[in-house]
């Protein structure tokens, strides 16, 4: 849950339902949270989670063998040769992007049924990936590490017992815990006058990729141009990507892939079940 919690951390509570293609692991850390303990640091982190040559093992980058999406074939240029020439400063969320190539169907189909990742989100995450391959060419997120964070968040906004709708959007509200300084919580009063996430006492992270209403003033963007909407999974999976990205990260270098999802959620136990997740999904896909 982005910026959610400052001083504690939380880990959800294990799912132990075997789940095809994938490991069996905890969703959704906002309904049900027990408090753990950051103790290493990045670099302890690392350290723990290496190759047997001694590289961290990370999901694979956009170019990469499972980390990449097959696109529909456009006319113009060459999305490749337009990222080139974007300048080098880091565009703001509110920017126009250049034009985006769209996710294949027929890639789509085949790995959402090698995943078990709904189609609706994985076309998301895809989305988020290529837009962010223009916008922001040197931070290689990919799809991978989006779609785990969704997991982990909320079942890819199903936890609340609802599904994606075609638009995108969830049709059961994924709502958290209120943060009341409770059950491991940070203490954040009321930001929104409840619009978001329905409480006017107290800010709860909301939506697929669980965003507090103070992080998505800040971070949300609109796919479509329209009005941001943190339970619209496109919205969400692009806000995600550009929240992961910031301050120049890297997401195919150890230090970079740390720091963006530990910034995501401050706790390490959730970042290794978001790298053992998202190395799962790419594997799967290969």
């Amino acid at each position: 849950m982005a910026e959610t919690l400052s001083n504690t951390q939380t880990e959800p509570v294990p799912d132990t339902t075997p789940a095809s293609g994938r490991r069996s692991l905890a969703v959704a850390g906002v309904a049900l949270t027990v408090v753990v303990g950051a103790t290493g640091g990045i670099l302890g982190v690392v350290a723990s989670t290496t190759g047997p040559d001694g590289q961290p093992t990370l999901p694979p980058g956009p170019g990469d063998l499972g980390g990449s999406v097959a696109t529909v074939v456009e006319s113009g240029a060459d999305p490749a040769e337009e990222a080139t020439a974007l300048p080098e400063a880091r565009p703001l969320p509110s920017q126009t992007p250049q034009t985006v190539p769209q996710a294949d169907p027929a890639w789509l189909d085949r790995v959402a049924s090698a995943t078990g990742i709904p189609r609706r989100a994985l076309q998301a995450y895809a989305a988020a990936q290529l837009r962010l391959m223009v916008e922001q060419p040197d931070c290689q997120v990919s799809w991978p590490t989006l779609a785990a964070i969704g997991e982990v968040e909320s079942e890819h906004g199903t936890y609340a017992g609802g599904e994606l709708a075609a638009d995108g959007t969830t049709t059961v509200p994924v709502i958290g815990i209120p943060l009341d300084g409770t059950a491991g919580t940070a203490a954040i009063p009321d930001t929104d006058g409840g619009r978001l996430d329905g409480d006017t006492e107290w800010d709860r992270a909301v939506g697929p990729m669980q965003f507090i209403p103070t992080t998505w003033a800040i971070w949300g963007t609109s796919a479509d141009g329209g009005e941001p909407d943190p339970h619209d999974i496109d919205d969400a999976a692009l806000s995600a990507a550009r929240y992961l990205c910031a301050d120049g990260r890297v997401m195919t270098t150890a230090q970079g892939w740390w720091e963006a999802v530990l910034a995501y959620n401050r706790s390490e136990k959730y970042a290794e079940k978001v790298l053992a997740i998202a190395s799962d999904y790419a594997e799967a896909a290969n």
